[in-house]
C-alpha cells in the first residue's frame, strides 16, 4: 500500500484545482509524507472547504489496537465495511494533495522505493480521502500522544497496469481535475463512489528508480 507520497506545490495551485479555500496553515514547497504525519488536505467545512493540516491514518478498529496507542490505517478499500461507511458522507471527505507516491519494488537484497506520477513533469493531483476528528492516543507504547487527533486516510482501488508489476494488490484512488475533485467532495455516495477506480494506464507513469545515498562508516 501507499505509505509514503511527496508534496512539491504551492496554495495557489491547489487552489486552482480545488477551488476556493480558507488556509489554516503555511504549505511548504516540498514536504515528504509518511503514516502518522501531519500533511496538508482540503476539506468541507460546512459550505466553504480548507486546507488544514491534519494527520494521517484514520481510527483502526478497536480489536486491532486493542486498548493500544493507535498508528492508524492509512489506506481504505472495503467502503463496504460499517468502520468506513460512516465517513463516507460529503462532511467527512476530503482531497489530499500529492506530486508523487511510492511503493516499494521487491528486489535483492533489500526493497527499492519506486516513484510514480502522473507524468514526466509531475504535476498536481489529488488522492480521493476521508477525514475525522478523534479522540484517544496516538503513536506507540513508547511515545503515545493521548489527546484530540484530526485524522485522515485516502482510499484505494485494482492497481492498473503501470501499478501492479511493482503492488499488485492495490493503488490510491486519483482525482487528477477539478471536476473529478468537485464530484468526490459534493455528490451522494451513489456517485461519488464511481471514482473508486484504477486510472487509465496512460494517466500515470513509473518514474527512473532514485539512487540511494550510500551510508559511510567513519573510515569512507
Amino acid at each position: 500500500m501507499c505509505n509514503l507520497y511527496r508534496v512539491q506545490t504551492n496554495q495557489q495551485a491547489i487552489r486552482e484545482i480545488a477551488g476556493a479555500m480558507q488556509e489554516r496553515l503555511n504549505l511548504e514547497p516540498d514536504v515528504e509524507v509518511y503514516p502518522d504525519r501531519v500533511a496538508p488536505v482540503v476539506r468541507n467545512n460546512g459550505h466553504e472547504r480548507e486546507l488544514a493540516a491534519l494527520t494521517w491514518g484514520m481510527p483502526s478498529l478497536a480489536f486491532v489496537t486493542n486498548g493500544n496507542p493507535d498508528t492508524g490505517v492509512t489506506n481504505i478499500r472495503n467502503v463496504g465495511s460499517a468502520h468506513w461507511r460512516r465517513w463516507l458522507r460529503p462532511e467527512n471527505r476530503c482531497v489530499v494533495p500529492w506530486t508523487t507516491f511510492c511503493e516499494w519494488e521487491d528486489t535483492k537484497p533489500r526493497k527499492t522505493k519506486r516513484w510514480f506520477a502522473i507524468n514526466e513533469d509531475q504535476p498536481l493531483a489529488f488522492f480521493a480521502g476521508i477525514w475525522t476528528a478523534w479522540s484517544g492516543s496516538r503513536g506507540s507504547l513508547k511515545n503515545p500522544r493521548p489527546g484530540e487527533h484530526q485524522l485522515y486516510g485516502f482510499l484505494t482501488c485494482e492497481p492498473n497496469d503501470v501499478v501492479r508489476p511493482i503492488h499488485p494488490k492495490a493503488m490510491p484512488v486519483i482525482l487528477r481535475n477539478k471536476d473529478e475533485v468537485d464530484l468526490w467532495m459534493n455528490a451522494p455516495w451513489t456517485e461519488a463512489s464511481a471514482l473508486q477506480r484504477p486510472l487509465p494506464n496512460d494517466g500515470l507513469m513509473l518514474l527512473p528508480a532514485e539512487e540511494e545515498a550510500v551510508q559511510r562508516d567513519l573510515f569512507g
